[in-house]
Formats: structure tokens, C-alpha cells, sequence
């Protein structure tokens, strides 16, 4: 099963589509990878992906797999070798605890201080220094979530050491706290120079440029 072929629909710019094309360089897996027009949205990605059409979504042997998180506990249970979730069930249960509470609570605290304006968007940011330094505290003094190699949460919530640095500076609010969560802050900048995760990020000129003009469509451009 895991000799069939293996694709990837993603967008260059997404954090979830750089989750999946982590785990597939960390576990060796060949693949094809397909970019997606996210506004025209190609008929073999609708087909793939008619309940949320959003990508990414892994194709393997010609079934699909959507949702990211999803995809990663996929890859992990059907390639055995490097492994990105734990062998025990409790450290295995803690790492998904810790990659969805990033899905449910960082993430769109991150979004909300990137759209909001005034004192909402410090609300906003608030909150996100909060939900940052509660995932800090899963962290703990480890050199990486998985311990001392890259795991399941790593890979989770290590796009946003990049992606919240740039709605610092597109949106002008504080979101990576450095004196209050400078364990996170040091692990952040110590998983994006991993080399394998380093050479699937998406060229920083490029995506600061995407994220401006996303900004500027949801917000008018204002602050």
C-alpha cells in the first residue's frame, strides 16, 4: 500500500499544505505535488474535496485525504520509518492534545489580531500571547516538542514562527512575546533552521508580499 503513488494538492503560500510536505520530506515519501488556484479552484480538487474544498489534500493510490492534522497521523500510521508521533499512547494523546489546541486556539487568535483594527485587533492580539504562552508550557525546557528530534506538534505549530512574525509587521501588533515566552521564542527560530523543514519554506519576500495584499483585501489596508 504505501508503494502507490502519493499526491499532494496544496498552495505554496498555505501553513497547512507546509505541515504535509514537512512529514512527507521527513519520512522519505516520494511525491507529485500539484499548486491549486485557491480562487479557481480546480475540478479535480472539488472532486477530492467536496465537503470543505480547501486544500491541502493527499492523494494516495487514488484515495483522498483531506485536513491536514489528518493527513499527518495518515502518513505517520502507513510509512513506519521516522516516526513524528510517539510510540506511547499517553505521549502519543499529549502531542494531538497539543496540535489541535494550535488548530483551535493559536491559529485563529493569530488570524483575529491580523484582521481586527483598533481595540479590537489588541484584543485580539492579547489573546494570542496568551494561547502562545499556554503552548510554551507543553514545550517546556525540550529542544523540540518531540523531544530531541522533530515530532507531530513540532510540525504542527512551527509555521507560525514565521507566518506571526509577519503579521507583526504587516498589522503592527505584538504576537511572539520574547521576554514573557522566550522558551517558545528560542524553539520558534530553532525548528525553521531545521535543514529538511528550511527548504520547504516558501521564499519570505514572496509570501510577505501575499500576506500584504491579504491583509490589505480584509482590512482595507488600514490599522
Amino acid at each position: 500500500m504505501s508503494g502507490e503513488t502519493v499526491e499532494l494538492l496544496g498552495h505554496w503560500a498555505s501553513p497547512s499544505a507546509l505541515r504535509v510536505k514537512w512529514t512527507l520530506k521527513l519520512k522519505e515519501i516520494e511525491y507529485e505535488y500539484v499548486e491549486e488556484d485557491l480562487a479557481n479552484k480546480s475540478p479535480l480538487h472539488l472532486e477530492y474535496n467536496p465537503v470543505h474544498k480547501k486544500i491541502p489534500v493527499l492523494v494516495h493510490g487514488g484515495k483522498p485525504l483531506a485536513e491536514s492534522l489528518v493527513i499527518l497521523e495518515y502518513l505517520d500510521e502507513t510509512w513506519k520509518r521516522n516516526p513524528i508521533l510517539p510510540d506511547d499512547p499517553y505521549e502519543r494523546a499529549q502531542a494531538r492534545f497539543w496540535a489541535r489546541f494550535v488548530d483551535d486556539k493559536c491559529a485563529p487568535s493569530i488570524l483575529s489580531a491580523f484582521t481586527k483594527k483598533g481595540e479590537e485587533k489588541e484584543k485580539a492580539g492579547k489573546e494570542a500571547r496568551e494561547n502562545l504562552k499556554i503552548l510554551e508550557s507543553g514545550l517546556g525546557k525540550k529542544q523540540f516538542f518531540g523531544g530531541e528530534s522533530i515530532g507531530f506538534v513540532d510540525i504542527a505549530a512551527g509555521w507560525i514562527g514565521l507566518w506571526a512574525r509577519m503579521v507583526e509587521e504587516i498589522a503592527d501588533v505584538n504576537i511572539i512575546d520574547t521576554e514573557t515566552m522566550p522558551l517558545l521564542d528560542a524553539w520558534f527560530r530553532r525548528v525553521l533552521q531545521v535543514p529538511i523543514l528550511k527548504e520547504c519554506l516558501p521564499p519570505q519576500d514572496r509570501l510577505l508580499e501575499h500576506n500584504k495584499g491579504f491583509y490589505k483585501n480584509l482590512t482595507g489596508g488600514s490599522s
